[in-house]
């Protein structure tokens, strides 16, 4: 893994500043396990990968970007909650297999419908433009489409009639294909993508949804408590199995303490959850960095004697940012750590650097503030616009425009590149927050993982956790 990782930076031409979440015990009497230090030996090994390239010829001599290196552990609770973005939507709810969406189309001979498979990629301008969007959003742009493109096509206006936008169906627009074949890929596309966003509010609406997701993002902030859990399950007892699942799931990581012995097994009774799924919620402690775990289980007695106890937050709520949306306040945790790591203010004792020159590693230098200075060294790479940062104009009403022109400013007057790496898999979310902080930071951040995991696909590997301790010489990075 390091040395692939490392051979990207030779790719690219980029020596990185190597930082990474470094395992810390509760007391000098805690063994830190092989899990803590899989982020520490990871860095090690991709910076002992990196070193040898500063042999290759052009490989730059000093350090030009930054990269950070982290694990799961750092947020539990960002691959279960309902994350509710387009893109997050989908493969959430719609069984998506990658990025390949299969739905029913009129057959061109006029006989019953016919099964097609598209992908949701970078090709595809609405997709591009919807994907980060909040579902509501969303659907607000799916709408201005349509009526741009009825407006702006007197033919489409005589398919449509009279009838308002918002009346329009996906069996009606696909008439509109077969109609007018010279617009046939925009509304191809546009039909996709209203059928998509219809199929996620029904399931929204069918699953209740939007309740749950409120008591979710209460409990992240603190609003709610145990209370509010046992009601909602005791009220509630038409939401599906997986969604009680993940729900506990996120109580698991804020209050660990509250899955011990026979509390554990009432939660999980009141659930109804089957043996194979509370040992989903019970792995959550492994996931837990292990000052965070000791933390849990040592204040659970104190929290007994306190009268005003105060329900416990796993997030601070983010008051520089107005959110639109309902059900926008999750954010993951390493939008706040590439935040700080850009403006340089993340702590060198949490997360050491493996080449930081400052005085905790080599003795006092000055040459340690260097790193968000203006840069020694700059980037060997091409920093062309990318293909998916290019504009798609068309005068039909059609376009994604709104987007993809802003997107595509020359990337070589960013700064710095930012570079994360999330070992045993990243979030739709936290590939979201890389996107943003792009624009916001004016650096390029660059999300990298073992996988990209969907609620369901984690959930899977939660389950085959193992408590058993391994050698670190055991594991291969």
């Amino acid at each position: 893994m390091a040395n692939r990782i490392a051979t990207v930076f030779a790719s690219l031409r980029e020596f990185p500043f190597v930082r990474y979440r470094a395992a810390k015990s509760l007391d000098p009497m805690t063994m830190t396990t092989f899990r803590d230090l899989i982020p520490t030996k990871l860095a090690a090994g991709i910076w002992n990968c990196l070193v040898k390239c500063k042999s290759i010829p052009n490989f730059p001599q000093q350090e030009t970007c930054e990269l950070l290196v982290l694990d799961r552990s750092i947020d539990q609770i960002a691959p279960v909650i309902h994350e509710w973005t387009y893109d997050a939507m989908c493969h959430d709810l719609l069984n998506m297999e990658g990025n390949k969406y299969v739905h029913e189309v009129p057959s061109k001979t006029g006989g019953p419908t016919e099964k097609k498979e598209v992908l949701l990629e970078e090709h595809d301008p609405i997709w591009l433009e919807l994907r980060h969007a909040h579902i509501g959003d969303a659907n607000l742009r799916l709408h201005e489409k349509m009526t741009n493109f009825v407006s702006k096509n007197k033919a489409a206006q005589h398919q449509h009639g009279s009838r308002d936008v918002g009346e329009i169906s996906t069996r009606d627009l696909q008439k509109m294909v077969q109609a007018l074949p010279q617009y046939s890929e925009q509304i191809e596309k546009l039909s996709l993508h209203v059928e998509i966003a219809g199929k996620i509010n029904r399931i929204i609406t069918e699953q209740g949804l939007k309740e749950l997701g409120q008591l979710e993002q209460d409990l992240v902030f603190g609003d709610a408590g145990m209370k509010d859990v046992i009601k909602f399950l005791t009220t509630n007892e038409a939401v599906s199995h997986e969604n009680k699942l993940r729900l506990m799931m996120i109580l698991a990581a804020i209050y660990p303490e509250k899955f011990e012995g026979e509390k554990g097994l009432s939660l999980m009774k009141l659930a109804k959850l089957s043996t194979e799924d509370a040992n989903a919620v019970n792995n959550m402690s492994l996931l837990a960095p292990l000052s965070e775990s000791k933390k849990g289980s040592a204040s659970s007695f104190s929290l007994k004697f306190d009268i005003h106890k105060k329900k416990r937050a796993a997030r601070k709520d983010r008051c520089s940012e107005q959110e639109t949306w309902q059900l926008s306040r999750f954010y993951p945790i390493i939008e706040e750590l590439v935040e700080k790591l850009s403006l340089g203010e993340l702590s060198k004792d949490d997360y050491p650097c493996m080449n930081d020159p400052s005085p905790s590693f080599h003795g006092s230098s000055p040459a340690a503030a260097s790193i968000h200075e203006a840069p020694v060294a700059h980037s060997m790479r091409s920093r062309r616009t990318p293909t998916w940062a290019r504009p798609r104009g068309s005068d039909d009403g059609y376009s994604s425009d709104s987007v993809l022109r802003h997107t595509s400013s020359d990337l070589k007057k960013r700064g710095k590149r930012i570079f994360v790496f999330i070992a045993g898999g990243a979030t739709r979310s936290e590939l979201r927050v890389c996107h943003k902080l792009t624009g916001k930071l004016n650096r390029e951040v660059v999300l990298g993982s073992t996988s990209i995991d969907d609620p369901q696909q984690f959930i899977t590997k939660l389950k085959q956790l193992t408590p058993s301790e391994i050698s670190l010489d055991d594991l291969q990075i």
